[in-house]
């Protein structure tokens, strides 16, 4: 029997991570092993695995599951289709239910049965590789932008048409989930760059020490890690698009690097004295205000400059009612289709539940909301009953006595995650902070 093509294994324990490594070596032909799932998604499009087993917990002492689906999710944001089989120390049959409804093909626990974890790993892959073979053209792998009937929408797409066939430097701006990224892969799309794959890169989940070997690359030997030449993201979108998302969180020590690399269009790799020249359109996104950072001298004003030739602005989804409906029956579709459910409808009370809400998280949030439905949903239409959609606390309401600074954070983030109906991009753009640095108090304080 053949091998079963590349796996991903995410678990913080290296000694869980050997074990598995050495028993799979011989049934894939490549196993790739992480301590840590930050870098996850972006290994995901180097490496194209056919599947991935993804510990469920990543912080001693927390056992919650909370940190695997997150990642389960952010997976499937990137590959919807691809394969992913929890791994969990916990036999908690509800978590596994969760994780499979959430979209996990199946479910590991630990200890596990060597022979139990080959076949389902296996069998797993061997559903991605069919598609392979069988599909002359796979599905794209980003849904197409939905521009909507609302006039502010109508006249963003003439502007994007106008531009996109340019080179200019573009900065979307826009509150978070209004979907900025999307946006910049339209752009691409309608580019003359569009034969080569758009890079992405979450400028918030990028640590300071990687920083350069991330976006630069490095050679071998350069660090303690160095143990082969990286291509770093300038060069991986050489003759294509960089989109760099959450730009507003890079460091200000940080953003002059950045700078010069767009001035001179050129990276040196680090460990190397070398200039690569790069040819690239960029892209940056950001939901903060870039002017109020300048002038807090959070941001450099020559780096504005440089990212903001185009500047487009995405309106929240309350600002633009008449998209609410036609975009969630558009998600009727997608997830029918996925959890292989004939099509619903709405029911007419539901679809004034979900025109009035005002949709803080905006389209990630509605999205969210119509996924859950569907998978809960057993009947043709959807009532309004079903949707549990989260409700901005008045300000009128005295908060719980707090004592101390950590309390203070506790809630904070607890009251952001309701408003924000658990959507973490959007609760650590309301915070100001980034989400690598939100998931870090969340593990920390067990949310």
């Amino acid at each position: 029997m053949g091998k079963s093509g590349t796996i991903i294994i995410v678990d913080d324990n290296k000694g869980v991570l050997t074990a598995v490594q050495i028993l799979l070596k011989s049934y894939f032909s490549k196993v790739v092993t992480l301590c840590s799932p930050v870098t996850l998604t972006s290994v995901i499009r180097e490496e194209m695995p056919e599947v991935i087993l993804l510990d469920m917990n990543f912080t001693s002492g927390i056992n919650t599951g909370n940190e695997g689906l997150f990642w389960l999710q952010e997976i499937k944001k990137v590959r919807p289709a691809l394969p992913v089989v929890l791994f969990t120390a916990y036999a908690d049959i509800e978590l596994a239910i969760r994780g499979i409804k959430e979209g996990a093909t199946d479910f590991i626990v630990k200890p596990w049965d060597n022979q139990k974890l080959v076949a389902t790993l296996q069998t797993a892959a061997a559903s991605t590789l069919r598609e392979k073979k069988t599909s002359v053209k796979e599905e794209p792998i980003h849904p197409a932008m939905y521009w909507g009937e609302s006039k502010v929408m109508q006249q963003l797409r003439t502007l994007i048409e106008k531009v996109a066939a340019t080179d200019a430097n573009i900065l979307i701006t826009g509150e978070n989930g209004t979907g900025k990224e999307m946006l910049a892969r339209e752009i691409h799309s309608l580019s003359n760059r569009k034969h080569k794959e758009m890079i992405a890169v979450d400028m918030g989940t990028i640590t300071e020490s990687l920083f350069e070997s991330e976006l630069f690359g490095h050679i071998k030997g350069s660090f303690t890690d160095a143990h082969a030449d990286r291509t770093g993201k300038f060069e991986s979108a050489d003759k294509s698009t960089l989109f760099l998302d959450e730009i507003g969180n890079l460091p200000y020590h940080l953003q002059a690097k950045l700078l010069t690399v767009i001035q001179r269009r050129s990276i040196v790799r680090v460990g190397s004295n070398t200039p690569v020249p790069i040819d690239i359109r960029l892209i940056c996104a950001t939901n903060r205000n870039l002017q109020e950072m300048v002038g807090k001298e959070e941001f450099r004003e020559d780096l504005l400059y440089r990212i903001n030739t185009i500047h487009v602005e995405i309106p929240p989804l309350r600002e633009r009612k008449e998209d609410i409906i036609p975009l969630a029956e558009r998600f009727i579709v997608r997830f029918c289709k996925q959890y292989d459910k004939a099509v619903m409808a709405f029911a007419p009370e539901a679809k004034e539940k979900l025109t009035a809400h005002p949709w803080y998280g905006n389209i990630r949030e509605l999205e969210h909301v119509i996924e859950k439905a569907i998978i809960i949903n057993d009947s043709p239409l959807i009532p309004a009953g079903l949707f549990q959609l989260s409700v901005p606390r008045t300000a009128g309401i005295q908060e719980k006595s707090i004592s101390t600074l950590e309390e203070m954070e506790i809630q904070m983030i607890r009251k952001a995650l309701d408003t924000c109906a658990g959507n973490l991009s959007a609760v650590a753009g309301q915070l100001g902070i980034t989400r690598q640095t939100l998931y870090n108090k969340m593990k920390k304080f067990g949310l």
